[in-house]
């Protein structure tokens, strides 16, 4: 039957979320992937072995990862297929509607009231770039680029895999996005380790990517040409979909040089137009919350769909 899964997790994720609380008492279950990758890492990463062998300990790693999420997932699901509100309950942890929004209000809040040292330490706890030099327009800067970027990773390609594979699906993704989070970096010593970490995300956000990027064009009323035109300039192939389309929506600059651990990084401007500010962010939220009301309806006539198949 077409139960409404999806919705489910969309309405308790965005009700509940995973306050602090309950993060101090449980944990979150993307704790226990990056458990598995960091004892995987510490065995097959090692200095003295050559690329190929840390190449096939990071398949390695995605595989037990895969086991545990996908695997795990179905378990669960073939427990609970008669209590689907349970399955929801096991599915909404993968969405990150609350905690995204949670995460970067106070980035607003901070530059509104002119504090920049706790903007700085806003921003810093979503964006891994060295922020203890950046002035208003380089936060909102990296507050906004989080936003759209995560718009992706922790809401639209969740949903998406959620609404494809299931439970299974869901977790399987959140093991590879996990796992691209911590290792699939293209420096050493992950480089080869991470390999097959990034490539992964690489495949899984394909169409999420896109899918994310459009959904922000139709909540924020435009923004499609910049998006065509500059998605190519993120070094990421999927990450600068949303972010140029946020950018275009805007009509701002995204992107743009950065440092990282003390090292300049010289990245390309995406989009065009003025800075960024505080009511710039509270612009992309706007824009946010009407690009998740879409994915709502989107789940909605997934579900009418499935019921109308299985009646059928």
């Amino acid at each position: 039957m077409g139960e409404p899964v999806a919705l489910i997790a969309l309405a308790l994720d965005a009700a509940v979320g995973w306050p602090d609380w309950l993060y101090r008492w449980i944990g979150h279950p993307v704790g226990g992937f990056a458990r598995i990758i960091a004892a995987c890492e510490a065995r097959w990463n090692r200095a003295e072995y050559s690329d190929i062998r840390r190449r096939l300990g990071g398949i390695a790693t995605l595989a037990l990862l895969l086991a545990a999420g996908g695997g795990g997932g179905w378990l669960i699901a073939s427990e609970l297929h008669r209590f689907w509100p349970l399955i929801a309950l096991a599915a909404f942890p993968a969405l990150a509607q609350r905690s995204l929004y949670d995460h970067v209000l106070p980035v607003a809040r901070a530059l509104e009231d002119a504090d920049l040292p706790a903007a700085r330490a806003a921003v810093s706890r979503i964006v891994g770039r060295d922020v203890a030099g950046l002035g208003e327009a380089a936060i909102a800067r990296a507050a906004i680029e989080s936003l759209a970027e995560s718009f992706c990773d922790g809401v639209t390609a969740p949903l998406f895999w959620l609404l494809a594979l299931g439970l299974p699906g869901v977790w399987a993704y959140k093991a590879v996005n996990t796992a691209d989070s911590l290792i699939g970096h293209p420096e050493p010593p992950l480089r080869a380790f991470g390999w097959a970490a990034a490539r992964s995300d690489d495949l899984a956000n394909l169409v999420p990517a896109r899918l994310a990027g459009a959904v922000l064009c139709l909540a924020g009323g435009g923004g499609w040409r910049v998006m065509w035109c500059d998605c190519r300039r993120h070094a990421s192939p999927n990450a600068g979909w949303p972010e140029a389309a946020m950018a275009g929506a805007l009509g701002i600059r995204l992107a743009g040089p950065v440092w990282y651990d003390g090292v300049p990084h010289d990245k390309p401007w995406i989009g065009e137009g003025g800075q960024a500010d505080a009511m710039t962010i509270r612009r992309a939220l706007k824009i946010y919350r009407r690009a998740c009301a879409i994915l709502w309806a989107m789940a909605f006539l997934w579900a009418g769909a499935l019921e109308v198949v299985w009646r059928g």
